[in-house]
C-alpha cells in the first residue's frame, strides 16, 4: 500500500496566479482538493511576466543549469507557498522574455521545456522526489518525456510514475519541434505514432506516460474516434488500457450565488424568488428595458469555431417569430468578432455583443440570464455549464464531451437539468432553442429545472478522490 503520496503538479497556468482558460481553473483548484485528501502536492508554474505573486511567500531560491544543445541554459526556481500550497515558480530568459503565456510556437516550446526540465531538477536539488509527476497538456509533456529518460539512467527516479492529463487534444505543440529537440528530447522512432507526430510534445508525452487522463469520461472515449482523435486515434487505441476519463470540477465556494459580491441580489436554492432582481440588473447593464417574460440567452466564451459561436449567430435570425434576447461576452477569432458585431448591429433590440474579458459581468450574466448556450463542436469538459447550473441558469449544449456527462436532458415532465442537441448544425440548434424557449414559458417546469440544476454537485472532492486512487494505482504499478 502506498502511503504519503508526493505529487509534482505541472501546468502552464493556474488561478489565482495567472489564467487564460479552463486549465487555469483546474490547476488552481485540483491541487488544493488533493491536499485536503492528504496528498503532498507541489504546484509548478512558469514565472510568466503576467503571473500574480501577491501573497506568495518565497522560502528558497535555486539556481540551475539545464542542458541545452552543446551548452547549458540557466534557470531559477523560487520555492515557496501560497496559503499552504507549496510552489515551484520557474524563471529563465526564455520565460521572462516571452510576450504572453501562449504565442509563437517556437518560443513556447522552448520556454515550457525549460520550465519542465527545471522543475524536475528542482525536485532533485531539494531532495523532494515525487511519487507521481502529473503533467497537463502539451506544455508540460516534456516533463513526462524527460522522466522516462531519467528513470532509465537514475535509480532514484525509477519508482516515480507519470500521468499526463489531456485538456484539449487539438493542441499538441506543433511548430516548436526544434525547441524540444534542442533540450535533447528528440523524435521517437516508435511505429505506433504517426510520422507527423513523432517530434511533437503532446504525442511524445502520451507515448511515455504511465497513465493518461482526459477531463471527462465521454471525452476519454471520443479521442479514440476519427472525429475527435485529431489523427492520433489509432495510436491512442494502442494505449487504451492506460486512458481514464475523470471529470473536472468547480470550486463551489468561488461560484456561489449566496455570497457572490458581483450580484445585486444574492440568493440560493430555497430563495429562487430573489433571482429575478439580477435579471433586471443585467438588462440595465446591457442597456435594455427589463422584460421578465422574455428569456435572456447568453454565451460567455472564447470566440472560436470549436465553441460553436457561428452556429448561434446563424440560428438566431431563424427565431425572429419568438421573443428572446441574447448576450455574447468574449473575444477571440477576428472573423467571429466581426460576425458577432454585425449581428448585434442588425438586431440592436435583441442582441448585445461585448468583445472583452470581464469576470464581474460574466458572474452577473450567470445570475441574470435564463439560458447559457454551449453549442461546442467538441468540448473536453467545459466549466461554464457547471457554473451556470450553480446560478440557476439552464444550459443548452451540444451532447459532446463533458457537456454530455454533466447535463441531464430536460423532459416534458420537468425532469433534467438542461437541453442537449446532437448535430453541429444551425438547424439542429434552432430546434432545441425553440424547445427551451417554450419550456421557459412554463413557469412551474422552468422552476423545477432550475432547482434540479442548482442541486448538482460538481465540487472537486469527487474528482480529487478519483485522481488520488489513480495515483496510488500508478505508483503501485511502478513498484512491481
Amino acid at each position: 500500500m502506498v502511503r504519503g503520496l508526493k505529487v509534482l503538479f505541472l501546468a502552464a497556468e493556474a488561478t489565482p496566479f495567472v489564467k487564460v482558460g479552463g486549465l487555469g481553473d483546474v490547476a488552481g483548484e485540483l491541487p488544493r482538493a488533493l491536499r485536503r485528501l492528504g496528498v503532498d502536492v507541489r504546484l509548478a508554474l512558469p514565472l510568466h511576466a503576467a503571473l500574480e505573486t501577491r501573497g506568495v511567500e518565497i522560502e528558497r531560491t535555486i539556481a540551475l543549469l539545464v542542458p541545452r544543445g552543446q551548452g547549458l541554459e540557466p534557470a531559477t526556481v523560487h520555492c515557496g507557498q501560497l496559503e499552504g500550497l507549496p510552489l515551484f515558480l520557474v524563471d529563465g530568459e526564455s520565460i521572462l522574455h516571452s510576450a504572453g503565456l501562449y504565442g509563437d510556437p517556437a518560443v513556447d516550446v522552448r520556454k515550457f521545456t525549460l520550465f519542465s526540465l527545471a522543475s524536475l531538477a528542482a525536485c532533485e536539488e531539494t531532495g523532494w522526489l515525487p511519487d507521481v509527476v502529473h503533467a497537463n497538456d502539451w506544455h508540460t509533456a516534456p516533463a513526462v518525456i524527460a522522466l522516462a529518460r531519467r528513470r532509465a539512467a537514475q535509480p532514484a527516479w525509477q519508482r516515480t510514475a507519470s500521468l499526463l492529463t489531456v485538456h484539449n487534444l487539438a493542441y499538441m505543440g506543433a511548430g516548436g519541434e526544434a525547441g524540444l529537440q534542442a533540450f535533447g528530447l528528440g523524435p521517437s522512432s516508435d511505429g505506433s505514432l504517426p510520422n507527423w507526430a513523432r517530434a511533437l510534445p503532446l504525442p511524445l508525452g502520451l507515448l511515455h506516460a504511465d497513465g493518461i487522463t482526459a477531463v471527462s469520461p465521454t471525452y476519454a472515449r471520443e479521442i479514440l474516434s476519427p472525429e475527435f482523435g485529431c489523427g492520433l486515434e489509432t495510436f491512442l487505441a494502442t494505449r487504451q488500457d492506460r486512458i481514464r476519463g475523470i471529470l473536472n470540477g468547480i470550486d463551489p465556494a468561488n461560484w456561489n450565488p449566496t455570497t457572490d459580491s458581483s450580484l445585486v441580489q444574492t440568493y440560493d436554492l430555497t430563495h429562487l424568488g430573489l433571482r429575478p432582481a439580477n435579471k433586471a440588473a443585467l438588462a440595465q447593464d446591457l442597456g435594455w428595458t427589463h422584460q421578465a417574460g422574455v428569456p435572456v440567452m447568453a454565451m460567455v466564451t472564447r470566440l472560436d469555431l470549436q465553441k460553436g459561436v457561428d452556429l448561434v449567430l446563424q440560428a438566431l435570425p431563424r427565431l425572429l417569430d419568438l421573443a428572446w434576447r441574447f448576450v455574447l461576452l468574449g473575444t477571440g477569432d477576428q472573423d467571429l468578432e466581426q460576425m458577432s458585431a454585425a449581428r448585434a448591429a442588425a438586431y440592436p433590440d435583441r442582441i448585445r455583443f461585448l468583445p472583452r474579458f470581464d469576470p464581474r459581468l460574466a458572474r452577473r450574466i450567470y445570475a441574470g440570464a435564463d439560458l447559457l448556450l454551449v453549442p461546442s463542436r467538441f468540448e473536453p469538459c467545459g466549466l461554464t455549464q457547471m457554473i451556470a447550473m450553480r446560478y440557476g441558469c439552464i444550459p443548452l449544449v451540444r451532447a459532446v464531451g463533458g457537456l454530455r456527462d454533466t447535463i441531464l436532458p430536460a423532459g416534458e415532465d420537468g425532469s433534467g437539468t438542461g437541453f442537449l442537441f446532437q448535430e453541429a448544425e444551425a438547424v439542429a440548434l434552432e430546434g432545441v432553442l425553440r424547445q427551451a424557449i417554450s419550456a421557459f414559458q412554463q413557469k412551474d417546469r422552468w422552476r423545477q429545472l432550475q432547482e434540479q440544476a442548482m442541486r448538482q454537485d460538481f465540487s472537486w472532492e469527487k474528482s480529487a478522490a478519483a485522481y488520488h486512487a489513480l495515483y496510488r494505482e500508478l505508483v503501485e504499478g511502478r513498484a512491481q
